[in-house]
């Protein structure tokens, strides 16, 4: 990524969402921006209207923790906002390097057995990416038409945004798109270097008009809790509360379990789920080379 590109048009769009009157500013007279000034938002973040200038135009170079602070402040940032002008900030600082291409990360035996350890749940493991690493039996069978797609690894936005089953499979295919591109933000400003992660979003970008637009809004995510909903081949709607844990002794990587309240249709349907895992489980092998053109040999077709 082009960091003074992305620091420009992360700053200028965060900008743009904020009124005068959330601000707390007046707002008379005809103004030919949407949101706030850039003189405004100087003067909200305590620091002169040229600074500020330089700031939107790319140079975060040097630019100190409490002067970031306050510029967050000033845009009303939230917390994965902020992080994400942090990233920023450090790649700014640090010598630029060449995009390069990452040794692919093993799942550790340990985590394995703990993802195999969780029979009533699916659960699985993923990197910044979004490719899923590891799973245990109920995480493959709940994800099972992304383990349909021929692409390697399997991948969660490639998934979402180019395979046309996934409208059917995942009932808010919006939100989760919306998600997916946002934690791609998220990571790109992490980790600019990252080729693989590079590739991903220029093939998603080059193929994918919707992932194009919700890339353009510069949008973060930090992806802790919250609710998904499929509707899976075998097993009908499910509602599941999902759970993403960074896994503190392996950087980058996220455990994420998924459950259903008791009593639900989405609890019997996981209970029927764990059944009809019995029978289609086969041990997932991922293909650690990130090219969309790698094929894996095709499993059968739910209820097969």
């Amino acid at each position: 990524m082009d960091n003074r590109g992305e620091v420009r048009e992360f700053l200028t769009s965060r900008r743009a969402k904020i009124t005068p009157q959330q601000a707390g500013l007046p707002a008379a007279g005809h103004r030919r921006v949407k949101g706030l000034r850039r003189e405004e938002v100087a003067m909200l973040a305590g620091v002169s209207a040229e600074y500020y200038a330089r700031m939107e135009r790319g140079n975060l170079s040097g630019t100190s923790e409490a002067v970031l602070d306050s510029l967050a402040r000033a845009l009303q940032l939230d917390e994965s906002e902020r992080a994400h002008l942090m990233d920023l900030a450090r790649t700014a600082s640090t010598t630029r390097r060449p995009a390069r291409r990452r040794t692919a990360q093993p799942v550790r035996p340990a985590l394995q057995q703990l993802l195999n350890a969780m029979t009533e749940a699916p659960a699985f493991i993923r990197n910044g990416r979004l490719d899923i690493l590891a799973t245990n039996r109920l995480g493959k069978a709940l994800y099972w038409p992304l383990f349909q797609d021929p692409a390697r690894p399997v991948n969660m936005a490639r998934y979402q945004f180019l395979n046309p089953g996934a409208a059917e499979y995942m009932t808010e295919l919006d939100q989760q798109r919306a998600a997916a591109a946002a934690l791609l933000r998220t990571e790109a400003g992490q980790d600019p270097h990252n080729r693989e992660l590079s590739d991903l979003i220029g093939e998603l970008s080059t193929r994918s008009e919707d992932f194009r637009t919700l890339w353009a809004a510069h949008n973060v995510r930090l992806h802790h809790t919250g609710l998904k909903r499929f509707h899976h081949p075998a097993v009908g709607d499910l509602t599941l509360t999902f759970e993403a844990l960074p896994v503190p002794t392996d950087p980058g990587l996220t455990l994420t379990a998924l459950s259903a309240e008791p009593g639900t249709p989405s609890a019997d349907g996981l209970k029927l789920l764990t059944s009809w895992a019995a029978i289609h489980d086969q041990p997932y092998q991922p293909d650690n080379e990130p090219t969309s053109d790698r094929h894996a040999t095709h499993q059968p077709a739910p209820g097969a």
